[in-house]
Parts: C-alpha cells; sequence; structure tokens
C-alpha cells in the first residue's frame, strides 16, 4: 500500500538546477575493481537528465531520489546498479525507475532486485522491443518497459509479450534511448496515479494499467482499448 510517493532513479545524474529539487543524491563507482560512494557529480553523458526530465513531466511535485551509476561514457557494472538500487530502498523509494539494461544475469542484480521487491519497491525497466533479454527487465516482478509508436501523450499499451509487459510514449527522443524514455514515462505516469490514489495496492495499479491501456497487445496485432 502506497501513501506517500517516492521514486528512485538509477542512471547517470542530473543537472545542477534538477538536483537542487532531489529529496537525495548519491554516486556510486569502481575503483581499481572497488565500490566507491559519494556525492553526485554533473551529469557527463546527459542521459539521466533527459530520463529525469521524462519522468517529472508525467508527474509535478513528486519527490526523487538519484543514484548515479554511469560515468561519460556510459559504462556502468552490476555492482554499482546493485549498490545504488539498495541505497534507494534504504531511502524510502516507493518505486525504482532503471532506464537501463544489462547483458548479464549476475546473482548480485538478482538478489538486489528480490530485496527490493520483498521491501515493497516496484522495479521498472526498460527492455527493447527486440533482441535478447536484458536484466533486470527479465528478473520475476520486475515490470518491463519498452517504447510504442502508437501512443501519444498520457497513453500507454498493455503488450504483454516475451519482450514487454507494458508500452509507453517516447516523446520527440527516438532511437536507442527510445525504451529508455519510453520506461522514465511510465514510471511518472505510475507516480501520476498513486498521487491521485494514496493507498493503492500494487494490484490495483496493475489492474488500472490493463483497464485502461490505449493498446492491448503488440502493434501487428493489438487493438485500440476503451
Amino acid at each position: 500500500m502506497v501513501n506517500e510517493v517516492h521514486v528512485g532513479v538509477i542512471d547517470s545524474g542530473c543537472t545542477a538546477q534538477q538536483a537542487g529539487h532531489l529529496a537525495g543524491g548519491r554516486r556510486f563507482w569502481l575503483e581499481q575493481g572497488m565500490l566507491c560512494e559519494g556525492e553526485l557529480q554533473a551529469d557527463s553523458l546527459g542521459h539521466g537528465t533527459a530520463v529525469l526530465a521524462r519522468l517529472l513531466k508525467q508527474t509535478d511535485g513528486v519527490a526523487v531520489s538519484m543514484a548515479q551509476v554511469f560515468d561519460s561514457r556510459g559504462a556502468t557494472s552490476v555492482l554499482q546498479v546493485s549498490a545504488a538500487l539498495l541505497w534507494l530502498v534504504e531511502q524510502g523509494v516507493t518505486l525504482v525507475n532503471l532506464s537501463l539494461g544489462l547483458a548479464q544475469d549476475r546473482p548480485v542484480l538478482r538478489q538486489a532486485c528480490a530485496q527490493a521487491q520483498d521491501a515493497g519497491v516496484l522495479l521498472c525497466a526498460s527492455s527493447p522491443a527486440r533482441g535478447a533479454p536484458v536484466y533486470p527487465a527479465s528478473y520475476p516482478g520486475v515490470l518491463r518497459i519498452t517504447g510504442d509508436a502508437r501512443l501519444r501523450e498520457g497513453q500507454w499499451s498493455w503488450l504483454n509479450t516475451v519482450q514487454a509487459d507494458f508500452g509507453a510514449a517516447v516523446g520527440e527522443r527516438d532511437g536507442p534511448a527510445g525504451a529508455s524514455l519510453a520506461c522514465a514515462t511510465f514510471s511518472g505516469q505510475l507516480c501520476a496515479y498513486w498521487r491521485m490514489h494514496p493507498g493503492a495496492s500494487r494490484d490495483q495499479l496493475i489492474a488500472h494499467l490493463r483497464e485502461q491501456a490505449a493498446f492491448v497487445g503488440p502493434e501487428r496485432r493489438g487493438g485500440e482499448h476503451g
């Protein structure tokens, strides 16, 4: 049951202006193979900035904590993402947006996701529309989100495919970041729902998402719903 919405974002950080509105922030990096953590640095990649802006466009005033795991090359590790996730759980987040996908299934990340879900945290992760599975999207209980070109602002689709559970609009940007921005859009929509329906359970949320989806199924066989 959710009463106050607090969203966590695991990404490349954000701008100084965005950071001024955060509820909390922490940077995680590797130094000679050792996990380190400290204060946020400016987003040198731009990905986290775009993701956060997209998320906040869906819902005003929600509390956000940022966990910075990417460097300027867009590289990260399972250790960084896992530590970032556990830190966000300690901050009391309601859900975590993971606009990222790692190719390898590693026990440390699987366990971190399980711990987060045991604590009642909802995980939303981007998943490509095609290709090999990525993690953490492919772990049990994680909502897998991809871009859906059929959708307009404020809409989502219930895809229920081997690749993704839901689709969301990607906004003005497209290409490689499509699923990432779609995931951010979807996380913002979840926050908006919970803010309008305080106390709603995860099951009620999922039921709402399925019932109010603009499309059901992938584009080749989907039909408009409602």
